[in-house]
């Protein structure tokens, strides 16, 4: 038996014996000591929005906790009792009051941490024993530095460090051998973005009419609505983004707005018409094109157990036409935004729109971070990061690639791929391809 929701009237009453998640946000101010008649089954347990301040010294009892979530709530440090769970391997603890981690709080089997919008101002070096942590979420706190211990974070794939006050990214940081997803603006390291290559409309939000939600974000929300700039003008739909003003996993909104405006248009590139203004509460906002609703989401993000690998359909398949088509496009996309400069930060299949026949779109700039010019005849850290982020995206694709017709002799494109996707997944970073190599070399695949 499993439940998502669940009040404390039913844990008291016992109802819920046997389930292996319980989430509880009813003002709680103390651990309610029924959730340990569940030990022999909890696994995922989620206390977020409650007042909490503390966790029990006997939570270990909770042999079976492999997932705690405690976000906005009043903590003002991690709790310690967390390493002493054998299990526990995601910890969350956003938005809370968190100004200190102590070493004896940090646990080597974490997989997940989340620690993001609170007053974090140093990290202890026994983070740096967390060989298995892939993903660490530290946006919106107060961190001038890393310890350099976590150049043993050698399992590493997403950071967040946006939002914080860094004044240099550590050498050792880019060259952590599976360091794939980093976002880093809204700190005095990141540039400043590039100027738009065209000028960028200033639209009237009376002109715009929202019309039915699309999709929602940490940063925002998408909805389709309909343009009409001139009352003699045919009106037009398009997609209007309204940002959230808080911090996010990502770090600050304005930060994916600039970086949006900066990467300009593109044809793999989800492009901008124009920003918007006048919003009767205030709310910044960008008018993109409208996308035809052919174009489909090519995965699902993340969930728990992939931690940092994107959801397929079961049974998704594509033929590898359409795997050099969408390989192809990514590359450009990705060479476009790096000769800017521009770390795309979140280049994952879920941010990507697709038609089975043919063409895509890479979107969602909220992890983007600017970056100050590299050295034209030397590699690019900030591009390697993303090329292995193109590698992990190829490679899924390749292991759903079917082949359309029965040939006697395999098609050598689909080995040629395969290598160039190991290149892009190259443990030292300098050893992978640029961008603009990919784009070369599939387009000599395609013919």
């Amino acid at each position: 038996m499993t439940t998502t929701n669940a009040t404390l009237a039913a844990l008291r009453s016992g109802e819920l014996q046997g389930i292996t998640r319980l989430d509880l946000a009813c003002d709680l101010q103390e651990f309610p000591p029924e959730i340990f008649a569940l030990a022999d089954s909890l696994e995922i347990l989620n206390l977020s929005g409650n007042a909490l301040s503390t966790l029990p010294d006997d939570l270990p009892r909770l042999s079976k906790l492999r997932v705690l979530f405690c976000s906005d709530n009043r903590f003002s440090e991690l709790p310690e009792v967390l390493s002493s769970c054998a299990q526990l391997e995601m910890v969350g603890f956003k938005a809370n009051r968190i100004g200190e981690v102590s070493a004896a709080a940090i646990s080597p089997g974490l997989r997940w941490l989340i620690l993001t919008d609170n007053q974090i101002s140093a990290l202890p070096d026994s983070i740096g024993h967390c060989a298995r942590l892939q993903k660490l979420m530290l946006a919106g706190n107060q961190l001038e530095v890393l310890p350099e211990a976590m150049g043993g974070c050698v399992g590493l794939e997403l950071l967040r460090i946006s939002a914080n006050r860094f004044q240099a990214l550590p050498e050792w940081l880019l060259q952590l051998p599976r360091l794939t997803w980093l976002a880093f603006g809204g700190n005095p390291v990141a540039a400043t973005p590039p100027a738009p290559s065209a000028p960028v409309a200033r639209l009237d939000w009376r002109d715009i009419e929202l019309a039915e939600k699309l999709g929602e974000g940490a940063s925002g929300v998408i909805h389709k609505a309909h343009w009409q700039p001139l009352p003699q003008q045919a009106g037009q739909p398009v997609a209007v983004k309204l940002f959230k003003g808080a911090v996010t996993s990502d770090g600050f909104p304005a930060e994916e707005m600039a970086a949006c405006l900066a990467a300009g248009n593109h044809p793999h590139l989800i492009g901008v018409i124009g920003e918007l203004r006048g919003h009767p509460e205030g709310s910044s906002g960008l008018v993109m094109p409208w996308v035809d609703p052919e174009f489909r989401n090519l995965a699902g993000p993340p969930n728990l157990a992939t931690c940092t690998r994107d959801i397929y359909e079961d049974g998704q398949r594509f033929g590898l036409a359409v795997v050099l088509d969408l390989a192809q496009g990514l590359a450009a996309a990705g060479e476009h935004l790096h000769s800017r400069g521009i770390l795309h930060g979140d280049f994952y299949a879920h941010n990507v729109l697709y038609h089975p026949e043919g063409g895509c779109f890479l979107g969602d700039f909220g992890a983007a971070s600017c970056y100050p010019p590299q050295p034209s005849d030397g590699p690019n850290p900030f591009e390697a990061l993303e090329v292995r982020a193109f590698g992990c995206l190829l490679g899924e694709l390749l292991e759903r690639c079917v082949l359309e017709h029965c040939e006697s002799e395999p098609d050598g494109r689909l080995a040629l791929l395969k290598a160039l996707q190991l290149r892009c997944m190259a443990t030292v970073a300098a050893d992978r391809p640029r961008f603009a190599e990919l784009v070369a070399e599939l387009a000599e695949m395609q013919g």
